[in-house]
Protein backbone atom coordinates (compact mmCIF):
# COMPACT_ATOMS: atom_id res chain seq x y z
CA UNK A 1 0.00 0.00 0.00
CA UNK A 2 1.38 3.74 -0.71
CA UNK A 3 1.96 5.64 2.41
CA UNK A 4 0.54 9.33 1.89
CA UNK A 5 3.74 10.53 3.90
CA UNK A 6 1.73 12.92 6.49
CA UNK A 7 5.13 14.82 7.29
CA UNK A 8 4.79 16.14 3.92
CA UNK A 9 1.84 17.53 4.23
CA UNK A 10 0.64 20.75 4.18
CA UNK A 11 2.06 21.40 0.56
CA UNK A 12 1.98 24.17 -1.45
CA UNK A 13 1.26 23.64 -5.15
CA UNK A 14 2.14 26.40 -7.65
CA UNK A 15 1.85 27.00 -11.36
CA UNK A 16 4.08 29.95 -12.60
CA UNK A 17 3.81 31.06 -16.45
CA UNK A 18 5.16 34.09 -18.07
CA UNK A 19 2.83 36.61 -16.54
CA UNK A 20 0.68 34.63 -13.28
CA UNK A 21 2.09 33.04 -10.57
CA UNK A 22 -0.93 30.33 -8.88
CA UNK A 23 -0.68 29.17 -6.18
CA UNK A 24 -3.04 26.17 -4.18
CA UNK A 25 -2.68 24.67 -0.88
CA UNK A 26 -2.94 20.98 0.17
CA UNK A 27 -3.60 20.47 4.21
CA UNK A 28 -4.07 16.81 4.60
CA UNK A 29 -3.73 13.67 2.65
CA UNK A 30 -6.37 13.58 0.09
CA UNK A 31 -7.43 17.23 0.25
CA UNK A 32 -8.59 18.64 -3.11
CA UNK A 33 -6.09 21.70 -3.83
CA UNK A 34 -7.86 24.78 -1.96
CA UNK A 35 -6.99 28.37 -2.03
CA UNK A 36 -6.33 28.89 -5.04
CA UNK A 37 -5.39 32.47 -6.23
CA UNK A 38 -2.84 34.09 -8.72
CA UNK A 39 -0.45 36.69 -8.34
CA UNK A 40 1.03 38.77 -11.31
CA UNK A 41 5.08 37.85 -11.95
CA UNK A 42 5.76 41.47 -12.26
CA UNK A 43 5.04 42.05 -8.93
CA UNK A 44 7.66 40.30 -7.04
CA UNK A 45 11.73 39.70 -7.58
CA UNK A 46 11.05 36.08 -7.41
CA UNK A 47 8.52 33.06 -6.64
CA UNK A 48 10.05 33.05 -2.86
CA UNK A 49 8.71 36.39 -2.23
CA UNK A 50 5.61 35.75 -4.46
CA UNK A 51 5.03 32.79 -2.11
CA UNK A 52 5.13 34.61 1.43
CA UNK A 53 2.43 37.02 -0.21
CA UNK A 54 0.72 34.02 -0.79
CA UNK A 55 0.99 32.27 2.62
CA UNK A 56 0.46 35.80 4.30
CA UNK A 57 -2.91 36.38 2.14
CA UNK A 58 -4.29 33.50 3.36
CA UNK A 59 -2.54 32.70 6.88
CA UNK A 60 -0.96 29.99 5.93
CA UNK A 61 2.11 28.60 8.16
CA UNK A 62 4.98 27.41 6.25
CA UNK A 63 4.80 24.26 3.70
CA UNK A 64 6.57 21.32 4.14
CA UNK A 65 6.70 20.02 0.29
CA UNK A 66 6.61 22.37 -3.09
CA UNK A 67 5.55 21.30 -6.20
CA UNK A 68 5.69 23.98 -9.14
CA UNK A 69 5.25 23.74 -12.83
CA UNK A 70 7.42 26.30 -14.42
CA UNK A 71 6.80 28.29 -18.17
CA UNK A 72 10.62 27.44 -19.04
CA UNK A 73 13.30 24.93 -19.71
CA UNK A 74 14.49 23.08 -16.43
CA UNK A 75 18.66 22.19 -16.45
CA UNK A 76 19.68 21.50 -12.88
CA UNK A 77 19.48 24.09 -10.19
CA UNK A 78 19.50 27.18 -11.59
CA UNK A 79 16.18 28.24 -13.07
CA UNK A 80 16.07 31.32 -15.50
CA UNK A 81 12.24 32.32 -16.75
CA UNK A 82 11.84 32.28 -20.52
CA UNK A 83 8.62 34.85 -20.79
CA UNK A 84 9.35 36.77 -17.24
CA UNK A 85 12.39 38.22 -15.16
CA UNK A 86 12.59 35.37 -12.47
CA UNK A 87 15.68 34.06 -12.04
CA UNK A 88 16.41 31.69 -8.88
CA UNK A 89 18.19 28.94 -7.65
CA UNK A 90 16.14 25.87 -6.57
CA UNK A 91 18.46 25.13 -3.87
CA UNK A 92 18.29 28.71 -2.33
CA UNK A 93 14.29 28.97 -2.68
CA UNK A 94 14.03 25.58 -0.68
CA UNK A 95 16.58 26.89 1.96
CA UNK A 96 14.50 30.60 2.32
CA UNK A 97 11.11 28.69 2.51
CA UNK A 98 12.55 25.92 4.99
CA UNK A 99 10.82 23.21 2.95
CA UNK A 100 11.82 19.55 2.98
CA UNK A 101 11.29 18.78 -0.66
CA UNK A 102 10.99 20.44 -3.89
CA UNK A 103 9.57 19.12 -6.87
CA UNK A 104 10.24 21.13 -9.84
CA UNK A 105 8.99 20.51 -13.26
CA UNK A 106 7.56 22.02 -16.31
CA UNK A 107 4.35 23.80 -16.57
CA UNK A 108 3.09 21.80 -19.33
CA UNK A 109 4.69 18.43 -17.96
CA UNK A 110 2.38 19.48 -14.68
CA UNK A 111 -1.22 20.48 -16.71
CA UNK A 112 -0.04 16.79 -18.51
CA UNK A 113 -0.20 15.11 -15.43
CA UNK A 114 -3.55 16.90 -14.64
CA UNK A 115 -5.36 15.51 -17.87
CA UNK A 116 -7.02 12.35 -16.59
CA UNK A 117 -8.10 14.27 -13.54
CA UNK A 118 -10.36 16.08 -15.63
CA UNK A 119 -14.40 15.28 -16.42
CA UNK A 120 -15.92 16.17 -19.44
CA UNK A 121 -17.31 19.19 -17.69
CA UNK A 122 -13.75 20.57 -17.90
CA UNK A 123 -13.27 20.72 -21.29
CA UNK A 124 -15.00 21.38 -24.53
CA UNK A 125 -14.82 19.06 -27.67
CA UNK A 126 -13.88 20.33 -31.06
CA UNK A 127 -14.31 17.25 -33.39
CA UNK A 128 -13.63 14.28 -33.65
CA UNK A 129 -14.98 10.86 -31.83
CA UNK A 130 -13.85 8.78 -28.44
CA UNK A 131 -10.24 8.83 -27.39
CA UNK A 132 -8.66 5.23 -27.68
CA UNK A 133 -8.36 4.07 -23.75
CA UNK A 134 -4.61 3.68 -22.74
CA UNK A 135 -3.38 5.67 -25.76
CA UNK A 136 -1.02 8.55 -26.04
CA UNK A 137 -2.39 12.16 -24.66
CA UNK A 138 -0.86 15.25 -26.63
CA UNK A 139 -1.03 18.70 -25.23
CA UNK A 140 -0.70 22.17 -26.23
CA UNK A 141 -1.54 25.48 -25.22
CA UNK A 142 -0.88 29.34 -26.03
CA UNK A 143 -0.60 31.91 -23.54
CA UNK A 144 2.53 34.02 -22.75
CA UNK A 145 4.22 31.42 -24.72
CA UNK A 146 3.25 28.31 -26.20
CA UNK A 147 3.97 25.26 -24.03
CA UNK A 148 3.66 20.89 -25.78
CA UNK A 149 3.74 18.14 -23.66
CA UNK A 150 2.26 14.63 -23.75
CA UNK A 151 1.20 11.63 -21.68
CA UNK A 152 2.08 8.21 -21.47
CA UNK A 153 0.67 4.94 -19.50
CA UNK A 154 3.98 3.39 -18.82
CA UNK A 155 3.66 -1.03 -18.68
CA UNK A 156 3.65 -0.67 -14.85
CA UNK A 157 0.36 1.79 -15.38
CA UNK A 158 2.56 4.58 -13.99
CA UNK A 159 1.93 8.24 -15.98
CA UNK A 160 4.80 9.46 -17.72
CA UNK A 161 4.64 13.23 -18.75
CA UNK A 162 7.10 14.37 -21.51
CA UNK A 163 9.15 17.43 -20.53
CA UNK A 164 10.17 19.14 -23.76
CA UNK A 165 10.28 22.39 -25.69
CA UNK A 166 8.16 21.94 -28.41
CA UNK A 167 7.08 25.21 -28.34
CA UNK A 168 10.27 26.31 -29.51
CA UNK A 169 9.93 23.86 -32.86
CA UNK A 170 10.03 25.86 -36.04
CA UNK A 171 6.74 26.66 -37.66
CA UNK A 172 5.70 24.98 -41.18
CA UNK A 173 3.88 27.63 -43.34
CA UNK A 174 0.89 25.25 -45.59
CA UNK A 175 -0.34 28.70 -47.72
CA UNK A 176 1.38 31.24 -49.31
CA UNK A 177 -0.53 33.63 -47.37
CA UNK A 178 1.46 31.95 -44.17
CA UNK A 179 4.65 31.70 -45.59
CA UNK A 180 3.86 35.48 -45.85
CA UNK A 181 2.89 36.18 -42.41
CA UNK A 182 6.17 34.21 -41.11
CA UNK A 183 8.49 36.11 -43.37
CA UNK A 184 6.86 39.17 -41.59
CA UNK A 185 7.23 38.02 -38.05
CA UNK A 186 10.83 36.87 -38.81
CA UNK A 187 12.28 40.62 -38.05
CA UNK A 188 10.12 41.67 -35.38
CA UNK A 189 11.88 39.38 -33.15
CA UNK A 190 15.98 39.91 -33.18
CA UNK A 191 16.91 36.23 -32.11
CA UNK A 192 14.63 34.91 -35.11
CA UNK A 193 16.18 34.66 -38.88
CA UNK A 194 13.99 34.22 -42.06
CA UNK A 195 15.26 30.44 -41.68
CA UNK A 196 13.29 29.63 -38.27
CA UNK A 197 10.47 31.26 -36.65
CA UNK A 198 9.10 28.98 -33.71
CA UNK A 199 5.85 28.66 -32.89
CA UNK A 200 5.67 29.91 -29.90
CA UNK A 201 6.41 33.30 -32.07
CA UNK A 202 2.97 33.27 -33.53
CA UNK A 203 1.01 31.28 -31.04
CA UNK A 204 1.23 33.03 -28.28
CA UNK A 205 -0.14 36.39 -26.97
CA UNK A 206 2.48 38.32 -28.25
CA UNK A 207 2.78 35.82 -31.29
CA UNK A 208 -0.77 37.17 -32.23
CA UNK A 209 -0.03 40.75 -32.04
CA UNK A 210 2.87 39.96 -34.03
CA UNK A 211 0.40 38.60 -36.57
CA UNK A 212 -1.73 41.07 -36.50
CA UNK A 213 1.52 43.70 -37.31
CA UNK A 214 2.20 41.53 -39.98
CA UNK A 215 -1.17 41.83 -41.61
CA UNK A 216 -2.48 45.00 -40.59
CA UNK A 217 -0.35 46.93 -43.38
CA UNK A 218 -2.96 46.09 -45.40
CA UNK A 219 -5.95 47.05 -43.87
CA UNK A 220 -6.42 50.68 -44.05
CA UNK A 221 -7.80 52.94 -40.68
CA UNK A 222 -6.92 50.39 -38.79
CA UNK A 223 -4.44 51.18 -35.38
CA UNK A 224 -0.94 49.46 -36.19
CA UNK A 225 -0.28 47.92 -32.84
CA UNK A 226 -3.76 45.95 -30.85
CA UNK A 227 -3.12 44.09 -27.25
CA UNK A 228 -3.61 40.23 -28.00
CA UNK A 229 -7.02 40.55 -25.80
CA UNK A 230 -8.23 43.16 -28.43
CA UNK A 231 -7.52 41.71 -31.36
CA UNK A 232 -9.39 38.14 -30.39
CA UNK A 233 -12.31 40.39 -29.20
CA UNK A 234 -12.49 42.24 -32.25
CA UNK A 235 -12.60 39.34 -34.09
CA UNK A 236 -15.29 37.65 -32.30
CA UNK A 237 -17.11 40.55 -32.95
CA UNK A 238 -16.47 40.65 -36.63
CA UNK A 239 -15.67 44.69 -36.73
CA UNK A 240 -12.19 44.92 -37.77
CA UNK A 241 -11.04 43.15 -40.77
CA UNK A 242 -7.28 42.91 -39.66
CA UNK A 243 -8.24 41.13 -36.81
CA UNK A 244 -10.44 38.73 -38.19
CA UNK A 245 -7.68 37.80 -40.60
CA UNK A 246 -5.07 37.58 -37.87
CA UNK A 247 -7.03 35.16 -35.54
CA UNK A 248 -7.98 33.13 -38.74
CA UNK A 249 -3.86 32.53 -39.65
CA UNK A 250 -3.44 31.59 -35.68
CA UNK A 251 -6.27 28.98 -35.44
CA UNK A 252 -4.69 27.84 -38.57
CA UNK A 253 -1.15 27.55 -37.49
CA UNK A 254 -2.34 26.39 -34.39
CA UNK A 255 -3.92 23.44 -36.52
CA UNK A 256 -0.92 22.80 -38.13
CA UNK A 257 1.20 21.94 -34.75
CA UNK A 258 -1.45 20.20 -33.12
CA UNK A 259 -1.67 17.72 -36.39
CA UNK A 260 1.56 17.29 -36.26
CA UNK A 261 2.17 16.30 -32.13
CA UNK A 262 -1.07 14.33 -32.62
CA UNK A 263 1.12 12.04 -35.30
CA UNK A 264 4.29 12.53 -33.67
CA UNK A 265 2.95 10.74 -30.52
CA UNK A 266 0.06 8.93 -31.58
CA UNK A 267 -1.78 10.40 -29.67
CA UNK A 268 -5.13 8.60 -30.15
CA UNK A 269 -6.13 9.14 -26.97
CA UNK A 270 -6.92 12.51 -27.63
CA UNK A 271 -5.37 16.09 -27.92
CA UNK A 272 -5.97 18.95 -25.45
CA UNK A 273 -5.62 22.68 -25.78
CA UNK A 274 -5.09 24.59 -22.78
CA UNK A 275 -3.23 27.92 -22.17
CA UNK A 276 -4.95 31.60 -21.89
CA UNK A 277 -5.95 32.20 -25.75
CA UNK A 278 -7.69 29.35 -27.15
CA UNK A 279 -10.63 28.84 -24.33
CA UNK A 280 -11.68 32.36 -23.96
CA UNK A 281 -12.36 32.07 -27.55
CA UNK A 282 -15.49 29.85 -27.09
CA UNK A 283 -17.50 28.59 -30.16
CA UNK A 284 -15.85 31.17 -32.65
CA UNK A 285 -12.69 28.32 -32.21
CA UNK A 286 -14.89 25.50 -32.82
CA UNK A 287 -16.34 27.75 -35.65
CA UNK A 288 -12.91 28.38 -37.08
CA UNK A 289 -10.48 26.44 -39.51
CA UNK A 290 -8.34 24.72 -36.81
CA UNK A 291 -10.23 21.49 -37.22
CA UNK A 292 -9.74 21.11 -40.74
CA UNK A 293 -6.15 22.33 -40.72
CA UNK A 294 -5.86 19.46 -37.89
CA UNK A 295 -7.16 16.42 -40.08
CA UNK A 296 -5.84 18.00 -43.61
CA UNK A 297 -2.58 15.11 -43.26
CA UNK A 298 -2.85 13.32 -47.12
CA UNK A 299 -3.15 9.84 -46.21
CA UNK A 300 -3.09 10.43 -42.64
CA UNK A 301 -6.38 12.42 -42.52
CA UNK A 302 -8.36 9.38 -41.52
CA UNK A 303 -6.37 8.76 -38.84
CA UNK A 304 -6.47 12.17 -37.12
CA UNK A 305 -10.23 12.80 -37.92
CA UNK A 306 -10.75 10.16 -35.24
CA UNK A 307 -8.88 11.41 -32.65
CA UNK A 308 -10.88 14.23 -30.20
CA UNK A 309 -9.44 17.65 -28.97
CA UNK A 310 -10.37 19.28 -26.16
CA UNK A 311 -10.18 22.59 -24.86
CA UNK A 312 -9.68 22.76 -21.28
CA UNK A 313 -11.86 25.35 -19.82
CA UNK A 314 -10.93 24.71 -15.61
CA UNK A 315 -9.44 27.57 -14.31
CA UNK A 316 -5.83 25.92 -12.79
CA UNK A 317 -5.54 22.84 -13.87
CA UNK A 318 -1.51 22.25 -13.75
CA UNK A 319 -2.13 22.62 -10.16
CA UNK A 320 -3.93 18.82 -9.93
CA UNK A 321 -0.83 17.57 -11.96
CA UNK A 322 1.53 19.74 -9.39
CA UNK A 323 -0.18 17.50 -6.49
CA UNK A 324 0.40 14.18 -8.62
CA UNK A 325 3.69 14.79 -9.20
CA UNK A 326 4.20 15.05 -5.78
CA UNK A 327 2.30 11.88 -4.68
CA UNK A 328 4.19 10.40 -7.27
CA UNK A 329 7.49 11.43 -4.81
CA UNK A 330 5.68 10.31 -2.26
CA UNK A 331 5.14 6.86 -4.28
CA UNK A 332 8.41 6.43 -4.98
CA UNK A 333 10.00 7.27 -1.27
CA UNK A 334 7.90 4.30 -0.06
CA UNK A 335 8.77 1.70 -2.65
CA UNK A 336 5.56 1.35 -4.13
Amino acid sequence: MTRSFPDSFPRLLADIGGTNARFAWQATAGDRPALATSLPCADYPGPAEAIRAYLAQHHLPAPRWLAMGVATALRGDRVTMTNNHWDFSVADLQKALGLTHVRLLNDFTALALALPDLDATECLQVGGGTGLAGAPLALLGAGTGLGVSGLFTAPDGSLVAIEGEGGHATLAARTPREAQVIERVAPQFADESLHHVSAERVLSGPGLEAVYRAVVAEHAGVPADRPAADITARSVDGDCPACVESLALFCGFLGTVAGDLALTLGARGGVYIGGGIVPRLGQAFGDSGFRARFEDRGRFSSYLRDIPVWVIHTPYPAILGAARALQQDAARRSGS
